[in-house]
């Protein structure tokens, strides 16, 4: 499984963060309801991506209506 396919696991990013997972997973939660990430599901673990289309629309929107 590749990682720039499926994205990272909520233990990676809490690690990385240094937070609880509880607040990794709602930090994502709003992420994902805006939008800028993806999540998938594989056996009982949730892998995040970046949605990197609307990254990319948000920062075209600020570099030209800003």
């Amino acid at each position: 499984m590749e990682l720039i396919e499926v994205g990272v696991c909520v233990s990676q990013i809490t690690a990385k963060l240094n937070m609880t997972q509880s607040t990794t997973s709602q930090y994502l939660s709003v992420l994902q309801r805006a939008g800028l990430i993806h999540a998938t599901r594989i056996g009982k673990w949730t892998y995040y991506k970046r949605n990197e289309e609307a990254i990319q629309a948000i920062a075209s929107y600020i570099q030209k209506d800003l």
